[in-house]
């Protein structure tokens, strides 16, 4: 599968729209509410580069550290496990100093104080001081098709996530609706003056589907 560059104008229009905003044109590819933002203010838009991480093995995560590039976001699906941390101050540390946007597990993590010291954005379920091992084990298998948060992910998807939620979708999907989101952003501000200014919601809001 071939990445969007990150330098595209799909990212740079992606990178400017206010996320909750294409919420409102798309119905699948969020990610469930349960995984958030361990490190908060944050906003990314990222290639999605994947694990499939079947048993906690430290060794495992540490070959899909070496295999990031500037813009990737780790995306780890620990197959059930929201026992074992397979992220940390190390992990997070590593995927900073390689460029990646942030890390993304549909499970637990570490370190909470020394992630937001470092400040790579990183997105789990919770905390646990129980970690991966060392262990060499066979079978877990980097760069493909994994589920995070419900939804399936493929390498190369792009993410986009911030403190509200993540997103993945591809590049077709996310071309279809960034303008329409854009447009829908810059009318918020002048319906925002109108409320604050005063007007009835029933006359700056649209209230049925037949209105234009």
């Amino acid at each position: 599968m071939t990445s969007t560059p990150m330098e595209s104008p799909l990212f740079e229009r992606l990178d400017a729209v206010s996320f909750p905003t294409l919420g409102h044109f798309l119905e699948r590819g969020f990610a469930q509410p349960a995984i958030r933002a361990m490190v908060p203010n944050v906003k990314i838009v990222g290639r999605a580069v994947t694990l499939k991480l079947v048993t906690p093995d430290a060794f495992a995560v540490n070959r899909a550290l070496a295999a990031l590039n500037a813009g990737d976001v780790l995306v780890i699906d620990p197959c059930g496990d929201h026992a074992h941390a397979p992220v940390g101050a190390v992990t997070a540390c590593a995927a900073l100093n390689a460029g990646a946007k942030a890390i993304i597990v549909d499970g637990v993590v570490t370190d909470l104080l020394e992630l937001r010291a470092l400040g790579l954005p990183v997105f789990a379920r919770g905390t646990s001081l129980l970690t991966t091992k060392r262990l060499g084990a066979p079978g877990n298998l980097p760069g493909v098709p994994v589920t995070c948060g419900g939804v399936v992910v493929n390498p190369g998807d792009i993410v986009v996530a911030d403190d509200n939620g993540v997103l993945f979708m591809d590049a077709s999907t996310a071309a279809a609706v960034v303008d329409l989101a854009l447009a829908s952003d810059r009318a918020e501000p002048a319906l925002l003056a109108r409320l604050n200014a005063g007007e009835a919601a029933r006359d700056v809001l649209t209230l049925n589907p037949s209105s234009d």
